[in-house]
């Protein structure tokens, strides 16, 4: 059973790993540097997740869109699940596993970024969305826990995180 300061300690420890990682800072600068140039080309980012990941998703295109930092014009950035009238028909008519790879084939295009959110980097839906995203030519980004699963060879750039503690496999704390 984990306690909250064993929790919290975990967290730091992983973060402590991220500072001394000096690769993934890079490959952290390099996905920031790519998706500035997309916006100044016009272009825009779209990203997907499940769940926690769904609600990542949306923040991160709520922070581009919207003055993240700075006060600036709007970037293109948007979270694929937001239309839920689309989401429940396309996972009723078709299947829960293509409501990202439709929605990336109606708006990506070559050059835009897709960015995957999947703690396992296992979720069908979001390996079918970064498959469809090569397949239109866009830059695909993962964001992922440890080892980065069957997405990681999809993926232009994929950030890691130094950890396999997913909470949604945990049980409640006592």
């Amino acid at each position: 059973m984990n306690s909250i300061h064993d929790i919290i300690k975990a967290s730091i420890e992983v973060k402590q790993r991220l500072l001394q990682d000096s690769a993934m800072q890079l490959n952290l600068q390099l996905v920031a540097n790519t998706c500035a140039n997309v916006f100044r080309d016009g272009g825009k980012v779209l990203f997907c997740g499940n769940g926690g990941s769904a609600a990542d998703a949306q923040h991160i295109s709520a922070e581009l869109s919207g003055r993240f930092y700075t006060d600036r014009d709007p970037l293109y950035a948007e979270a694929l699940h937001v239309n839920s009238s689309y989401m429940t028909a396309v996972a009723n008519d078709y299947s829960f596993d293509v409501v990202y790879s439709r929605m990336v084939k109606a708006c990506g295009r070559k050059g835009d970024v897709l960015v995957g959110i999947s703690t396992s980097g296992n979720s069908k839906n979001i390996i079918n969305a970064l498959q469809q995203a090569r397949d239109l030519g866009m830059i695909t980004v993962g964001m992922t826990g440890e080892g980065g699963g069957k997405m990681k060879d999809l993926c232009d750039h994929l950030l890691m995180s130094p950890s396999k503690d997913t909470p949604a496999y945990k049980k409640p704390i006592s």
